[in-house]
């Protein structure tokens, strides 16, 4: 059975095991890149190095490009459950955040992450090199430029999470400040930990594709954010009172669940980092599936659940359902049976079902319910990898979560109240009741509608 546990996504620990094989002369040379290390993944029938160079490079860039088509996704989702006078705004911020991602992921997060941990806390600073043109890396098994692509579009989406959240109330350039300091140096710290060789790593730790590292790390982020920021004007009142804020379409947010649902299989599938054997893209496809799996698990129990709670079936739960579920098997998305993966899934939808009226009862403003969705389901389909794998342990997995946890809620903590008392991190009352689009970037993304001007 396949693992994540040695070394999970870590490029040091993938060159150290490509050029042993490369030595003892194997031709299963991209099995080494796989997420595990097993010996008969090792000795698995492959094409030779520079097919598998080439296979294993073009999963990556693949991969890479839907998990980047997911920011699409988050911007859709977003402007559909934001009110019309704000969706202009989530659109800004979601293009603005995935371009300082990029510059950050080259700039330093890079080789924060994966260079020079060797079973520490952190990698080292400076701006990562590519390939020379033309070049190659015949002892890495694959084009480092599609490595570091495919590790920095998941940067980007750690980004999203906060965005959502601290939604229609949050000024434009400290959002922007704190998306500097999170993809740059938060993110890229909690990463090496795990998928670059770093501590959790060596300790047995295993978050396959992201549920901790990429889904809680961006769920921590937004919830210190919000308890600073403070719920929306209006949104809570006294005893108790919840004013619901509708969000501007329906359609919208469809859309984006479902670019982010195909995105999800780049995210996940191709953290097996190796196309190279029969067994490497057998396991994608096994990926692949449970992947779906979850996904659909989420949807339907999240229709049931809201049809015997309410009465009625609420869409947007239905689509958070399917995100909870897509989360929920990300820390271990290879090992499960289609049973075990349709029950991580269903479970991730019962925590945002339950967990969406008990962030408003704490008066936790979620604006797209982004808290339960990545951080409650991400810490659960963490918790629950030992379930399906039996080389990881219920007690490193809770390790990791605390850690995780604690470091970027204490360090996101700390920026945002610099920044609130620096240069303030949320508008005036007027400038939200007239809405960001209007005051803060002065454009509308519906003029002739809603709070806009009249057409002519």
């Amino acid at each position: 059975m396949k693992t994540s546990i040695s070394f999970g996504r870590s490029a040091s620990a993938l060159a150290a095991s490509a050029s042993a094989v490369a030595i003892a002369g194997l031709v299963g040379v991209s099995a080494a890149f796989a997420q595990d290390t097993t010996a008969e993944a090792a000795a698995a029938p492959a094409v030779s190095p520079e097919v598998a160079y080439i296979l294993n490079t073009l999963l990556f860039l693949i991969g890479g490009f839907l998990v980047m088509w997911m920011a699409a996704g988050f911007a859709m989702l977003e402007a559909g459950l934001v009110r019309s006078k704000n969706v202009s705004m989530q659109c800004l911020k979601n293009i603005a955040l995935y371009s300082v991602a990029g510059l950050m992921f080259w700039i330093t997060g890079y080789n924060l992450m994966y260079t020079g941990v060797d079973g520490g806390y952190m990698g080292s600073f400076g701006p990562y090199s590519f390939d020379p043109v033309g070049g190659n890396a015949l002892d890495t098994g694959y084009s480092t430029a599609s490595d570091w692509f495919f590790q920095m579009v998941f940067c980007a989406t750690t980004a999203s999470i906060v965005s959502g959240t601290l939604a229609e109330r949050i000024k434009l350039w400290p959002f922007m400040i704190f998306t500097v300091i999170l993809t740059g140096i938060f993110y890229p710290i909690t990463g090496s930990w795990q998928w670059g060789g770093g501590w959790l790593s060596e300790m047995g730790f295993s978050d396959f594709a992201g549920s901790s590292l990429v889904h809680s790390v961006g769920g921590w982020a937004a919830l210190s954010g919000a308890v600073i920021l403070g719920a929306r004007k209006g949104k809570y009142g006294p005893g108790g009172q919840v004013t619901p804020f509708p969000g501007s379409s329906m359609p919208l947010a469809t859309l984006g669940t479902f670019i982010l649902w195909l995105g999800w299989f780049g995210f996940n599938g191709a953290s097996q980092l190796a196309m190279g054997t029969i067994g490497d893209v057998s396991d994608v496809s096994r990926i692949f599936a449970n992947t779906n799996m979850a996904a659909a698990a989420g949807v339907v129990v999240a229709m049931v659940l809201t049809q015997i709670l309410y009465k009625k079936v609420d869409v947007t739960m239905a689509l958070n359902g399917a995100l909870a579920g897509l989360v929920s098997i990300t820390a271990e998305p290879l090992a499960p049976t289609v049973l075990q993966s349709v029950i991580i899934g269903g479970v991730g939808a019962v925590i945002v079902v339950f967990a969406v009226p008990m962030l408003d009862k704490l008066k936790i403003d979620d604006v797209v319910g982004a808290i339960p969705v990545h951080l409650l389901a991400g810490i659960w389909g963490t918790f629950i990898v030992p379930w399906s794998n039996a080389e990881t342990s219920f007690g490193t997995q809770i390790v990791g979560i605390a850690a995780i946890g604690a470091f970027t809620t204490v360090a996101s903590v700390i920026v945002w109240l610099i920044l609130k008392a620096t240069v303030g991190i949320r508008v005036g009352e007027e400038e939200e009741v007239l809405g960001l689009d209007k005051v803060e970037i002065g454009v509308e993304a519906y003029p002739e509608f809603g709070t806009g001007s009249q057409r002519m």
